[in-house]
């Protein structure tokens, strides 16, 4: 098994290609080790030490380090990866529900704003989400109120340094253009 490695644009993050389908449904996100247990990977990745943060989109797994080198992790995490792959267990275990994966629940907008809503998820999903994602990330919508869209980083966009500026100079301005009633983005 050949895994490849991609850099992203958060230099404590590293996007990992196993060359096989990671979530064939909706995204993961653990932000620790207590989390990481509805996932028999992300709990191998979160038992090296260092690792802060556990991603999976449709083929690819993020991982997020704290201050170690990553040719000190990188070994670790590759082997865990493919170990995993090769074991034949599930990516999720059988505990965690499609609901628990995604963002969905928990959306905040008001009824009349029912078809602008829609329009913004529409341009996240065509426009945003695939460019993110070739970064190791995901933006997922989380509500709208008063002219401001409120976005969920995860994966690599999480704590990235040039998130601002993806937010607001490209995310912002996009929704701004093809949406008049949006004045604002902000990152929950």
């Amino acid at each position: 098994m050949f895994i490849q490695t991609e850099a992203t644009p958060n230099p404590a993050t590293l996007k990992f290609l196993p060359g096989k389908v990671v979530m064939d449904k909706g995204t993961a996100d653990f932000r620790n080790a207590d989390e990481a247990q509805a996932s028999p990977l992300a709990a191998r990745l979160f038992s090296i030490p260092g690792v802060t943060a556990v991603y999976f989109g449709y083929d690819f797994v993020t991982v997020t380090k704290e201050a170690q080198e990553w040719q000190h992790l990188k070994p670790a995490i590759l082997g865990s990866i493919m170990e995993h792959f090769m074991s034949g267990q599930p990516v999720m275990g059988g505990s965690a529900s499609l609901a628990e994966m995604t963002d969905e629940e928990g959306e905040f907008f008001e009824d009349q704003d029912e078809t602008i809503v829609a329009t913004i998820k529409e341009l996240l999903e065509t426009r945003v989400r695939p460019a993110v994602a070739q970064d190791g990330g995901d933006i997922t919508f989380k509500g709208f109120r008063d002219g401001t869209v409120y976005l969920n980083m995860k994966g690599a966009c999480s704590g990235c340094p040039s998130s601002t500026a993806t937010l607001k100079h490209g995310v912002q301005n996009l929704l701004k253009h093809f949406v008049p009633e949006v004045q604002a983005v902000e990152a929950l």
